[in-house]
């Protein structure tokens, strides 16, 4: 298919799909410009409609959506193009409006207008909504203040008295659409691939994220950091967004592993040349296993002292000898950057700095003045000449 026929023929879609929106009709779209007069609106693939500007204007004059945002409004004409308005759904009389977008299920647009005790007071087509805390957001414990002010989409879940009581709920809309876009989410997500999520909970062992689509995966506490951490809260919070990546997909139990320390630079990368072995160096202890206790001389850089290298005595207890937390001295036994270990010593620093102490003493013997000993010398012949003559 050439260029021509490629534009005719994403025309001819572009009118079909219109011609299947009917006056009447609410839909939904995406703002993809403001313009001084009217605004332009994605309403599914290539198609897209006008509304006015004024439309999209609050009780003080001021727009109070932006490029990016969902509206939903009515379709008042077809005739060249899709022409919207939300007049329908905001004017005066739009109870009705509401009332049958309440039995249908369908999502209306709400402007939310400050947290109240217990969840959020939204204004619905001139009217007041309550949203209870729970229903605003798919993630909870997020600032209250962070919502106020903004445009969503909600579903109506219940309509009281003619519309005077309105509850309605945004994470009903925002939970549909994550199903929409689950499966293709999951198709595009493959072993690698770096992208951007939102943290929902975190728990002991590491952070649950939201990659997109509602599809979460998992971020392990020992993926965060290359530093050893027992607190995922200290580095991660729920609402965070965070860039990671797929380490491992498990297609049968639909678990994703999730890395947050493989986009940072690899400490053990750097440890050929920077450490050496012989050397004395100051650490911290972060466990003890029973073959011996781990010292961590830098994030992410952590040797292992054996027991016997330990300094405790055999029926000793270690842990509280050497509790975690603690600062050590420690000698550098060998290293394997490769395998990522390092062997320790505490039994090596007093050898280490006995060793030290004869090498500095050796060096001041050696430069110390000849003349010294040679007067000393000429005395000790100058004293018995006399006695031999």
């Amino acid at each position: 298919m050439d260029e021509q026929e490629e534009d005719f023929a994403t025309l001819f879609e572009a009118s079909q799909k219109a011609r299947r929106i009917e006056r009447g009709q609410t839909i939904d779209g995406t703002i993809v410009s403001i313009g001084p007069e009217v605004a332009l609106v994605s309403v599914g693939g290539k198609s897209e409609a006008v509304i006015e500007v004024a439309e999209l204007k609050d009780d003080d004059g001021d727009i109070e959506v932006s490029v990016g945002d969902r509206i939903t409004a009515t379709v008042i004409s077809t005739t060249g193009g899709l022409t919207l308005s939300r007049r329908m759904l905001l004017g005066a009389a739009s109870a009705k409006q509401l009332e049958d977008a309440y039995r249908a299920g369908l999502a209306v647009e709400g402007k939310v207008e400050k947290a109240i005790k217990g969840g959020y007071e939204v204004r619905i087509a001139r009217q007041r909504a309550f949203c209870p805390l729970s229903q605003i957001d798919t993630i909870r414990n997020t600032e209250a203040a962070q919502h106020e002010g903004k445009v969503y989409r909600f579903r109506i879940t219940e309509f009281k008295e003619g519309g005077k009581n309105l509850v309605v709920s945004r994470r009903a809309v925002l939970e549909e659409e994550q199903k929409a876009a689950a499966v293709e989410t999951r198709q595009s997500i493959v072993v690698g691939t770096v992208l951007t999520g939102r943290v929902t909970s975190v728990r002991e062992f590491g952070a649950f994220v939201d990659i997109g689509g509602g599809v979460q995966g998992l971020l392990h506490v020992s993926e965060m950091g290359w530093a050893r951490t027992t607190d995922p809260s200290e580095i991660v919070k729920v609402g965070d967004e965070i860039t990671v990546k797929v380490l491992r997909l498990d297609d049968d139990k639909q678990k994703i592993s999730l890395g947050l320390k493989q986009l940072a630079d690899d400490p053990w990368a750097k440890v050929e040349g920077t450490y050496q072995a012989g050397e004395i160096r100051n650490g911290r202890i972060t466990r003890v296993a029973p073959f011996g206790v781990f010292v961590e001389l830098e994030p992410g850089i952590e040797g292992l002292i054996p027991l016997s290298e330990s300094g405790v005595a055999r029926d000793a207890n270690v842990k509280r000898a050497l509790p975690a937390g603690t600062l050590v001295e420690v000698v550098i036994l060998d290293i394997d950057a490769a395998a990522r270990r390092m062997r320790l010593s505490i039994n090596a620093v007093a050898q280490a700095k006995e060793g030290d102490e004869v090498r500095d003493y050796a060096e001041r013997a050696d430069t110390a003045p000849a003349g010294s000993f040679g007067s000393l010398a000429d005395k000790l012949r100058g004293a018995l000449t006399p006695r031999d003559k």
